[in-house]
């Protein structure tokens, strides 16, 4: 069953690009917006985290962290995020149980890829509620990030 809003979200513990570990409970007293997509380097995903990047004094404005996920290695989610200037972490979900556990994970992609994340958008209160949820079926789509934006404002 899809995750959804009320329900707990499930705590994970990542690698960044920097090598640490990043875990969900580390943002505990802060909001969290979560964002998983399926590839560095492609055309949505660079626009997807490049827009938020140019977004990132509203996210913080609100006392809200963006956390982005892929299943791309921290090598080349480092790579990617120092040739895009993104100014928040990129979490590697190499072995995909962050994508499963949160209904994210394509099983099959293109060109016979096993296991890629699916575009999806979490919004995750303070007290680790999800008070948004958006798994993309197509990866060409963009997350709703007005309904993002209003869900954090209510948070207030």
């Amino acid at each position: 069953m899809p995750l959804k809003t009320g329900d707990k979200a499930p705590s994970f513990k990542l690698f960044d690009t920097e090598k640490k570990e990043v875990s969900l409970d580390d943002f505990k007293g802060k909001n969290v917006v979560l964002l998983f997509f399926p590839q560095s380097f492609t055309g949505v995903c660079t626009k997807e985290l490049c827009s938020t990047r140019d977004d990132i004094a509203f996210y913080q404005d609100l006392n809200a962290q963006v956390l982005a996920i892929s299943v791309d290695s921290v090598f080349t989610l480092g790579k990617f995020k120092e040739d895009q200037q993104l100014n928040f972490p990129l979490l590697s979900d190499f072995n995909k149980e962050t994508s499963r556990a949160y209904e994210s994970l394509y099983e099959d992609w293109i060109l016979g890829m096993k296991g890629v994340s699916k575009r999806s958008a979490f919004v995750i209160d303070k007290n680790g509620t999800i008070q948004y949820a958006e798994v993309l079926e197509s990866a060409g789509d963009l997350p709703n990030f007005d309904a993002v934006k209003q869900t954090l404002n209510s948070l207030g």
